[in-house]
C-alpha cells in the first residue's frame, strides 16, 4: 500500500469511528441507558433477575412521573439501584391493603398485578416531591412500604421496553 492510502484509510476511519462513538456517548448520558435487573423477584412476573432494559433519562426533565410508570431510584448508600412501580403521588393518600393500594380512599385497578399480598401500610399522605413505590410482586417486595416515599430527584429513569431475552421483549407504555 502506498502512504497516500494508508493516510487517507486511516482519515475514513477516524472520520467515521469518532463521530459514531460522540453520538453514542452523548445518548447513553442524556437520553437513555441499558440496565440491569438485579434485585430479587419483586418486579415478577413483570422483570425477572438478569432481564436487560432500556430506560429513558429525557421525560421527567419535562414532566412528573406519571403513576403505573416502572423506574429506577436511586437509594443512598446502596449498590443497587430499585427497580418499582410508582403507585402514589405527591399529595396522595396512600393505603397498601394484603397489596393491595388504596389512593385517597378508593382501590386503584392494578391488572399488571398477577397475585397480592404482603404487608399492608398506611393510611398516609405522600409529601411533596416524593413519590410512593412498589413492586409488582407484593409478597416478595421491599418498597415503600418498608422505607416510605422516595424522593421525587431520585428518580431519573423509566422503564421503555425489556430487550434480554428477546422473546421476552415488551414495551412499557
Amino acid at each position: 500500500m502506498h502512504k497516500r492510502t494508508i493516510i487517507k484509510s486511516l482519515r475514513e476511519i477516524i472520520f467515521s469511528i469518532v463521530p459514531a462513538l460522540l453520538i453514542a456517548l452523548f445518548v447513553n448520558t442524556f437520553v437513555t441507558e441499558a440496565a440491569v435487573v438485579e434485585q430479587g423477584p419483586s418486579m415478577q412476573p413483570n422483570l425477572y433477575v438478569g432481564y436487560r432494559v432500556m430506560t429513558e433519562k429525557v421525560s421527567y426533565r419535562f414532566h412528573e412521573p406519571d403513576r403505573g410508570d416502572i423506574v429506577i431510584a436511586e437509594r443512598a448508600g446502596q449498590e443497587v439501584d430499585l427497580v418499582k412501580r410508582i403507585v402514589a403521588l405527591p399529595g396522595e393518600i396512600v393505603e397498601v391493603r394484603a397489596g393491595h393500594v388504596w389512593l385517597n380512599g378508593e382501590q386503584l385497578s392494578e391488572p399488571y398485578i398477577k397475585e397480592f399480598g404482603g404487608t399492608s401500610y398506611g393510611p398516609s399522605r405522600v409529601s411533596d416531591g416524593s413519590v410512593f413505590i412498589l413492586g409488582d410482586n407484593r409478597r416478595l417486595s421491599h418498597d415503600s412500604r418498608a422505607f416510605g416515599p422516595v424522593l421525587r430527584e431520585t428518580v431519573n429513569r423509566r422503564v421503555i421496553f425489556i430487550y434480554w431475552p428477546l422473546d421476552e421483549f415488551k414495551i412499557f407504555p
